[in-house]
């Protein structure tokens, strides 16, 4: 699977931050029941690379690791089963590893700069993270126009109200969001009903 595949599962890439390995199952069978199988889990709690593993296991989820840092964690993110990787920046030394692992590879980018380094790797699909704070659609129509073979997913402040809005540049392939699952227990209803509205946002 490509990084293209990947963010043309859906118009959006749920954001995920889970805390206890119980609720990872039922969240992710909600929101592949309602269409979104591109799941984002961020390395940001212990639980994270379990919730990975537990996630993989349910039929339709493509599941990847967000909040990637450094070779070690992609490694082993890859080991617990993550199918591609996001980071919230990107570092020559990161981006080689990720290349040379050939996993589907999303970094995160807020310059002209950053993405010119990710050019120099051969990549051409980036995350424009912090979205809102760095500037929101203009900074983005901004840094879009010079890089014409770039592609993007905004993620970062963005919510179901403004995600059509996102959607709508023609630069921009999908957005991630943590709308989508909110805190604590797991709601299946709630989850479902709000992935299958995410899935409509190009309809």
């Amino acid at each position: 699977m490509t990084i293209d595949a990947v963010m043309d599962l859906a118009p959006v890439i749920p954001v995920l931050v889970i805390d206890d390995i119980a609720h990872a199952r039922p969240i992710a069978e909600a929101l592949v029941a309602g269409g979104l199988r591109a799941l984002e889990v961020t390395l940001r709690t212990p639980a994270a690379l379990d919730v990975i593993r537990e996630m993989a296991k349910v039929d339709g989820a493509v599941v990847g690791a967000g909040t990637v840092l450094n070779p070690d964690q992609l490694e082993a993110a890859i080991d617990a089963g993550a199918r591609f990787i996001v980071s919230p920046g990107l570092t020559k030394t990161l981006g080689k590893a990720a290349v040379k692992s050939g996993i589907p590879f999303l970094p995160g980018i807020a310059t002209a700069a950053d993405i010119m380094r990710g050019l120099d790797l051969g990549l051409t699909r980036f995350k424009f993270f912090p979205a809102e704070t760095n500037g929101g659609i203009p900074a983005l129509n901004a840094l879009a126009a010079p890089f014409h073979t770039a592609r993007f997913c905004p993620t970062g402040g963005i919510t179901a109200a403004s995600a059509r809005d996102w959607l709508a540049i023609p630069a921009v392939k999908c957005v991630g969001g943590s709308w989508v699952v909110p805190k604590g227990a797991p709601d299946r209803v709630t989850i479902e009903a709000a992935a299958r509205a995410a899935s409509a946002l190009r309809d």
